[in-house]
């Protein structure tokens, strides 16, 4: 993963001033997909088949982050997300919305609570076709258990599907002694 933070602003009209938090290229999502990747199977006539293939993305999500700041204690949090596609394997592209909220409890300490949500996202595996010869003729399968041992139909309920972070709370501390 590959993360920025700059301290980049511009005011708009009205006095609102919005920064560019944070670029990032991959996530906890982009890891599962890279980890369904790992290893592959055997043909009945020896041939390695590697997963690889199907679940390496040419392009890795990208994100970004913003925060236009509306008052000196309240701002909107913002972003979105490329998404990212292999042949088997998909992360929907997404967007980040949320707030902060600060208060300063003494002229020397500010407490903050971050509150954001990530709306769609969402990391799917698709399946495959395979070919268990005359007995078993061509079925839909999970791509990674097409070897195993489980029946064909019974690999489809381990597809993955998964969902970002979808809430997000932090509360923050901060005094200067």
């Amino acid at each position: 993963m590959f993360g920025m933070v700059f301290p980049l602003g511009a005011m708009t009209a009205n006095g609102q001033e919005t920064s560019l938090l944070d670029i990032q290229q991959g996530s906890e999502l982009t890891a599962v997909a890279g980890r369904l990747g790992q290893g592959g199977y055997e043909l009945s006539d020896g041939t390695w088949v590697s997963f690889d293939k199907w679940y390496r993305s040419k392009w890795i999500d990208m994100r970004f982050e913003m925060l236009t700041k509306l008052s000196d204690d309240f701002g909107l949090l913002w972003g979105a997300s490329s998404g990212q596609r292999a042949k088997k394997v998909r992360i929907d592209p997404g967007m980040k919305l949320g707030f902060i909220v600060q208060k300063r409890p003494t002229p020397s300490t500010t407490l903050s609570l971050i509150v954001s949500t990530i709306l769609g996202g969402n990391l799917t595996e698709q399946p495959c076709t395979a070919k268990y010869g005359d007995i078993g003729g061509v079925q839909t399968v999970n791509c990674r258990l097409a070897a195993s041992r489980l029946p064909p139909a019974d690999t489809l309920k381990h597809l993955i599907n998964v969902h970002p972070s979808r809430l997000r709370l932090r509360l923050w501390f901060r005094g200067q002694f």
